[in-house]
């Protein structure tokens, strides 16, 4: 359980850059089995809004904010062996962020909840081309397309990344999200067919779990 205490003494860590803290903290919900969902949106999701808010006020630095995003980046490895001991079912998507987008966690985590209900959650990381894009989702025949996108800036590259999938993939099914979507734009996206904008992590793993084919037991 993530009580408030537990969280604030993982935010001070993180605020630091104490990895070892934030690890030992990771690791000490870990033994207590908690829900791996539930770990990603009430620890880190939550710490990391809480990073990108103090910084948007000028509390922190923008160096203060990069630590925390990479000590964050690095406690999802604790994480790996859980996530990557489920059986796979014969599911694939594609998970990217959008051109000249530089903030990876987001989508990192997304692949991270596709591969946690049973489907290969292939990531191409950061500020991937157009044209790198396109050439996964050809070689990879994904079941579902997720773009992330964590700046209003890049809603032009997004737009052209829908358009280009559209014109190749036509029926691929396209979700988006990030914390761009917060303060607005989905309304834009929404309009091009077999687009969804998708706000949170439970909401992601329940269009997942509607999209599964289970195997007889």
């Amino acid at each position: 359980m993530i009580t408030e205490d537990l969280y604030g003494r993982y935010l001070a860590a993180l605020l630091v850059g104490d990895q070892q803290a934030c690890a030992a903290i990771v690791t000490e919900l870990l033994n207590g089995c908690i829900d791996v969902k539930t770990l990603y949106t009430n620890l880190m999701q939550r710490s990391m809004y809480e990073v990108g808010a103090l910084w948007e006020a000028n509390r922190i630095s923008v160096a203060t904010e990069h630590v925390a995003t990479s000590v964050t980046e690095g406690l999802l490895s604790l994480v790996y062996p859980i996530i990557f001991a489920r059986p796979h079912l014969n599911r694939t998507a594609v998970v990217s962020c959008v051109a000249n987008e530089f903030h990876e966690l987001g989508g990192r985590m997304v692949a991270d909840i596709f591969e946690l209900n049973g489907w290969h959650g292939y990531f191409l990381g950061a500020n991937t081309s157009l044209a790198e894009l396109l050439a996964m989702i050809g070689d990879r025949r994904p079941h579902l397309l997720a773009l992330s996108m964590s700046t209003q800036a890049g809603m032009h590259a997004l737009i052209a990344a829908i358009e280009a999938v559209r014109r190749q993939y036509s029926e691929l099914p396209v979700l988006v999200g990030g914390q761009a979507f917060r303060w607005g734009g989905g309304d834009i996206v929404q309009g091009y067919p077999g687009v969804q904008v998708v706000l949170s992590i439970h909401e992601l793993e329940t269009i997942i779990r509607a999209r599964t084919t289970y195997p007889a037991s």
